[in-house]
C-alpha cells in the first residue's frame, strides 16, 4: 500500500515503552530510528508523488530503511 505509515512505533506496538525508554537512555538507538523515521517518511511523500525519483534509487530508500529497522528491531529484543 502507498503511502503507509512504518514509523516504528506502529510496526512494533508491544515495544512503545521500550522504544521511549531507548530513545531516552541509548544515543546510539535514539540516532538511528530517527534516521529510520526520517528515511521512512521521506518514503512515504515520494510514494503519494507517484515516487518522482528513479526505481533504483527508491529500492535503496526502502533497503536502507529494512536494515535499520532490522538492526532496531533486534535493540528492541535485546532490551527485553
Amino acid at each position: 500500500m502507498l503511502g503507509e505509515d512504518h514509523s516504528l512505533t506502529k510496526d512494533f506496538p508491544d515495544y512503545t515503552q521500550t522504544i521511549a525508554k531507548l530513545n531516552a537512555n541509548d544515543e546510539n538507538f535514539a540516532t538511528k530510528a530517527k534516521q529510520y523515521n526520517e528515511i521512512d517518511k521521506e518514503i512515504r511523500v515520494l510514494e503519494l508523488q507517484d515516487s518522482p525519483i528513479d526505481d533504483e534509487a527508491m529500492q535503496q530508500l526502502k533497503h536502507d530503511r529494512m536494515v535499520l529497522k532490522d538492526w532496531l528491531h533486534q535493540q528492541l529484543t535485546d532490551a527485553n
